[in-house]
């Protein structure tokens, strides 16, 4: 269980450097990165940083598709660690 939170602090980690270099390359007008790469880092478990980073850095937050993805894949990660740590049975 350790393992799998020091393995989402650092995929968070990474997420979150992404998710800000995005937001410095749309404000600097440059090719940004990919919303599928972004929602890839989220797959991996690093949406917890871009959830908390979509509010404070103000960015993708009012894109409704966006948006939507995000949530359900921190829906699904809640579940996963709420199964890890609490042992949920089906």
């Amino acid at each position: 269980m350790n393992y799998l939170f020091a393995y989402l602090f650092l995929i968070n980690i990474a997420s979150g450097i992404i998710f800000w270099l995005d937001k410095r390359k749309a404000i600097q007008s440059k090719r940004r990165i990919k919303e599928n790469t972004l929602h890839f880092y989220e797959l991996l478990g690093g949406v917890f940083s871009i959830l908390f980073l979509m509010y404070q850095i103000r960015h993708k937050n009012q894109k409704k598709g966006y948006f939507l993805i995000t949530y359900l894949i921190a829906l699904l990660w809640i579940g996963l660690v709420g199964f890890v740590v609490f042992k949920f049975k089906p």
